[in-house]
């Protein structure tokens, strides 16, 4: 058979799993020569070149170099997780457990790759003002959630600022953690954080 269960339980087929592999790869070689050589000196042939593919490759999986750091298998991973909690669970209970979950995912297959994107999406200027766009398009999917669950309008200000909160507080957390040199267990800053928030939000 062409096709195997991801960790999520998803048919994944064969031309998938080559393109997973292909965009790893990619990111890999990006991060490895990023940690080399820093960001602003490492170019899109660079990459393409370490991780053995053309650079019009690398332009189908990343439109440019900052997406590398940008774009990543965590919302997807959280989509997932929240699929998985029961439905009759509390909205904010559910994300809770769905973002330290997939969080954690994340982090036992990648870890260094993790720091290095959270650290040049805070110190790295281009980078920061393309992150300002993700932050507003993560606000948006946790808004989604939000309603998808409670059967609310995702517009609603009630849902949108419950969301905005929520991704203030994950950037925050983040930027401590990055701050902190990476040593602090990123799952448990989460899991304390949102506990704290949740326990003021009303949804």
């Amino acid at each position: 058979m062409s096709t195997r269960e991801t960790p999520a339980g998803k048919p994944c087929g064969l031309r998938e799993r080559k393109k997973a592999k292909t965009r790893l790869a990619i990111r890999r070689a990006a991060y490895r020569l990023f940690a080399e050589q820093g960001y602003e000196a490492t170019t899109v042939d660079q990459i393409a070149a370490a991780a053995e593919v053309s650079a019009s490759t690398f332009f189908r999986y990343f439109p440019a170099k900052e997406d590398v750091i940008l774009s990543d298998e965590y919302d997807s991973a959280l989509v997932d997780a929240l699929a998985a909690r029961p439905a009759d669970e509390p909205v904010l209970l559910s994300l809770r457990h769905s973002m330290t979950d997939s969080l954690g995912l994340v982090l036992e297959a990648d870890r260094e790759e993790l720091f290095t994107r959270i650290r040049l999406s805070f110190t790295d200027p281009g980078i920061r003002a393309r992150a300002m766009d993700e932050q507003l398009r993560n606000q948006d999917a946790v808004a989604a959630a939000i309603a998808g669950r409670t059967g609310r309008d995702a517009a609603e200000l009630d849902v949108r600022c419950a969301a905005a909160a929520i991704i203030a507080v994950s950037m925050t957390v983040m930027r401590h953690w990055v701050d902190g040199g990476g040593a602090e267990d990123l799952s448990a800053l989460y899991d304390r954080q949102l506990s704290t928030l949740f326990e003021g939000l009303r949804l």
